[in-house]
């Protein structure tokens, strides 16, 4: 049982670490970043519910169709949105979301905390092998569209003129990785199959890229106190 816990959280536990040090001007209050793992974890409560619900509707669609309702529909479109929904609630109005760069880091430790919960469930059920195979895959991949939603999140909060569209992209983007990443598992067509490294490196390739570009800027700091709220510290 220890073993199978560990197995199962290290990815967990490693990712975190490593975008908290990413974190390189203000780092971010531990209770709040406790809140939004903690906010992950118990996303994955209605989650269930409403996959369970969706995939009762599973048995209408065969072959692709049937691939892309469960990627797109059961699974990215619930799991991103309880996400996004979570992430929304607790730092949209915070103070402490100063900086572009914490949007992705609230982000992602939002994702990583369902990641943790649903990685346990799988690793108790399956064991050691899939522990490993989802160490190296499953949660890498939520911590990539965390990364991928608190990305826009970031830039939603500081241009508010591109406000709208940048909140329709940090659901919508993460929803389409996840989806795209799921279908071509769940397709079982070897052709799809032979683009899921690729498509992983790519992924890999476009959070880092997201993740410098933010973590630049965040030398810009929203100023709640001044009359011109980006604040060069």
């Amino acid at each position: 049982m220890n073993s199978l816990l560990l197995i199962a959280l290290a990815p967990v536990a490693i990712l975190l670490a490593y975008i908290w040090l990413r974190d390189k001007y203000e780092k971010e209050p531990w209770q709040l970043l406790l809140k939004a793992l903690a906010l992950g974890a118990i996303s994955v409560i209605p989650v269930l519910f409403v996959e369970r619900f969706l995939m009762g509707f599973i048995d209408l669609f065969s072959g692709y169709l049937r691939a892309f309702w469960n990627a797109f529909v059961v699974a990215a479109f619930t799991e991103e949105l309880f996400k996004f929904i979570f992430l929304y609630l607790l730092i949209w109005k915070s103070r402490d979301f100063n900086e572009k760069f914490d949007g992705i880091v609230y982000a992602v430790f939002i994702s990583l905390g369902f990641a943790g919960v649903e990685n346990v469930m799988y690793v108790l059920n399956y064991g050691h092998g899939v522990g490993i195979t989802r160490a190296l895959t499953a949660v890498p991949a939520h911590f990539l569209f965390g990364v991928s939603m608190g990305y826009f999140f970031g830039m939603a909060r500081f241009y508010a003129d591109r406000r709208p569209a940048m909140i329709r992209m940090a659901l919508l983007v993460p929803m389409l990785l996840h989806g795209i990443y799921d279908f071509i598992l769940m397709s079982q067509q070897q052709l799809l199959l032979l683009l899921f490294i690729p498509f992983v490196i790519w992924m890999w390739r476009f959070g880092l890229k997201k993740m410098r570009e933010l973590s630049d800027s965040s030398v810009f700091r929203f100023d709640y106190n001044s009359k011109d709220p980006l604040k060069h510290n």
